[in-house]
């Protein structure tokens, strides 16, 4: 039976923690002293009783800090609900102090259920809430913990639902299409074009390509797009195909099923892939992109994968699974609450810590908080291979280089 609590004890390993109560870190061990009671002789001598000086009052240990994490525990999200919370008792090993606490609260995958855990994480004194994972989860959640003024590090993507105290951790199209126009502008590209469905991710990514071009230099020729259901192919990309002066890059907006089609429906149209270099947002975080020729060469922007590789190798010497993809976030969710309350104490939450300029360093590399409440990540620029991908450009040391 699920239980609704757990904190750090460093007697413990991860895979014990799942189902326990509330679990405190090094716990006390009470030793009783037995009175040894001398007998053999008709008098027993005493020594004299002296005056004792006062003792001072011991002092009050500090306060536990309370962190609320909603997952979806059970129901048909518990596969990905319940990695994330053993990646997250990861990070409580591997981080938390003893007065950190972690609350996990099942969301059962509904807005409703993600409400009731709320309220229940904070009338238990939850000081931050980590989670949940969906939309629309967020949503409900966001009115309760603004009017308790408690700040949420949410799982989801849904970059509209940041601001008021929620802060969205999610991979967000922005900074992958920043950082790859950029590299882009930095081996001559200045025209690119973007492929995008009719969707507010494909809206998204569009408004990131006009604003990246602006900033980085360069202009975007074309702007095409489509219905997310179309199964044309071919339909699809034949405005980019027999243009007198193509773009030099594209950028399509779609995951790696879509995109392996729509990739190779550009080159049946004619489009020269190794003349046109195709780019990408983490969404193309697969090594089977690489199986269509045609995506071969291409450039994406996502977070470097040695951290992630060695997080996941790891989670599988505990646990003999592998983790889902999402499972990072609750690691660096957790580790970032738990270095704050180490390093501030009960004042670890307030805003001017939580967006910290300088960020925090976690699995999924750089990440700070900004104070619309969108995560900005310091991401890598990977190159698709038949075999998977590799490193083109390194993810940055520090946001210094990015700028403040």
């Amino acid at each position: 039976m699920w239980r609704p609590s757990v904190a750090r004890s460093a007697t413990l390993v991860p895979r014990a923690l799942s189902g326990l109560g509330t679990v405190r870190s090094r716990a006390a061990v009470l030793w009783t002293l037995c009175a040894l009671l001398v007998a053999g002789c008709s008098t027993v001598t005493g020594v004299r009783p002296t005056a004792q000086a006062p003792q001072p009052t011991p002092a009050a240990p500090p306060p536990v800090t309370k962190v609320a994490l909603l997952l979806p525990l059970t129901g048909q999200s518990a596969a990905i609900g319940q990695p994330m919370l053993e990646s997250a008792q990861m990070a409580l090993f591997d981080v938390a102090g003893d007065r950190f606490e972690l609350l996990p609260r099942d969301t059962r995958g509904t807005p409703q259920g993600a409400a009731d855990a709320a309220r229940g994480a904070l009338a238990d004194g939850a000081q931050l809430v980590l989670g949940p994972l969906f939309a629309a989860e967020v949503a409900a959640v966001k009115p309760i913990t603004q009017a308790a003024g408690v700040s949420v590090l949410a799982f989801s993507t849904d970059w509209t639902l940041a601001g008021g105290g929620t802060h969205i951790l999610g991979f967000v199209p922005s900074d992958q299409v920043n950082r790859v126009v950029g590299f882009a502008r930095s081996r001559g590209v200045t025209r690119f074009a973007t492929l995008a469905p009719r969707s507010p991710y494909g809206d998204a990514v569009v408004n990131a390509l006009q604003s990246a071009t602006q900033r980085f230099g360069g202009q975007v020729t074309q702007i095409e797009r489509y219905e997310p259901g179309n199964p044309d192919t071919a339909q699809v990309v034949r405005p980019l195909t027999g243009l007198p002066t193509p773009p030099q890059a594209v950028m399509l907006a779609d995951g790696v099923a879509r995109t392996r089609q729509l990739g190779a429906a550009l080159a049946a149209g004619g489009v020269d892939t190794a003349q046109v270099r195709l780019l990408g947002t983490g969404l193309w975080d697969d090594p089977g992109l690489g199986q269509e020729p045609a995506m071969v060469g291409s450039w994406f922007a996502a977070p470097a994968p040695r951290g992630r590789a060695d997080f996941e190798a790891r989670f599988e010497s505990i646990y003999g699974r592998k983790p889902p993809r999402l499972a990072t976030l609750s690691y660096d969710a957790t580790a970032m609450a738990a270095a704050l309350t180490k390093a501030h104490g009960p004042n670890a939450f307030t805003p001017a810590n939580l967006t910290s300029p300088s960020g925090f360093e976690g699995v999924d590399g750089l990440f700070r908080l900004r104070t619309g409440g969108v995560a900005e990540r310091g991401l890598a620029v990977l190159e698709v291979t038949p075999d998977g991908t590799r490193v083109l450009d390194p993810a940055p040391s520090s946001f210094a280089t990015l700028g403040q």
